[in-house]
């Protein structure tokens, strides 16, 4: 039996790695990075073999545009910023971004507080994910990445309206399956 020990690299040497062409150095940038950026990925696209299948493009993408990384800002915020855009690419190319969906008004107020007790990260990270694809895409720039309406508007190559449109239709929808949520939890409990 062989142990051995890993020595943890820092981005920096990651960098000066992969702009050489070594491999073991990508193979740190993979492994580091890989993980949280598939899940931005799963936030952008409901179907798991295409996020992986984005993640991984997107990983190559900044083997490729490495050299364009300035070091101003974070590494893993220059990365993320590659993997969104490459999502969005991939929905722009190969879905439906806008479908549109009839929302009745939600008849009542969710009371946050009172779901936040019975409902955990992942929960809402569900109910974000079984938004239509123009909402949640919208909604995870604004809410999630912080985007403006104009960025994300420039991003999508919609109007600054269209986004704001998205993210109140999405709030809505939103909305509505919380409380059809906390009648579910309140039935349970």
């Amino acid at each position: 039996m062989k142990l051995t020990i890993k020595k943890s690299i820092n981005d920096d040497e990651i960098i000066e790695g992969c702009l050489r062409g070594k491999r073991i150095a990508q193979q740190c940038l993979y492994e580091k990075y890989s993980a949280k950026m598939l899940g931005v990925c799963c936030r952008y696209l409901k179907d798991r073999d295409e996020a992986e299948d984005v993640m991984i493009a997107s990983i190559m993408k900044v083997f490729e545009k490495l050299e364009q990384f300035k070091r101003e800002g974070s590494f893993e915020g220059w990365i993320r910023r590659l993997v969104i855009n490459e999502c969005l690419t991939y929905l722009r190319k190969n879905k439906s971004m806008f479908m549109a969906v009839d929302i009745e008004k939600a008849e009542i107020t969710p009371n946050y507080q009172s779901l936040a007790d019975k409902l955990e990260e992942d929960d809402l990270m569900s109910l974000v994910e079984s938004l239509p694809t123009g909402y949640r895409t919208v909604f995870n720039l604004y809410a999630i990445e912080g985007y403006s309406h104009k960025e994300i508007a420039d991003n999508l190559q919609i109007s600054v309206n269209t986004s704001k449109s998205q993210l109140s239709r999405a709030r809505v929808l939103l909305q509505h399956k919380l409380v059809e949520l906390k009648k579910l939890l309140t039935l349970n409990y």
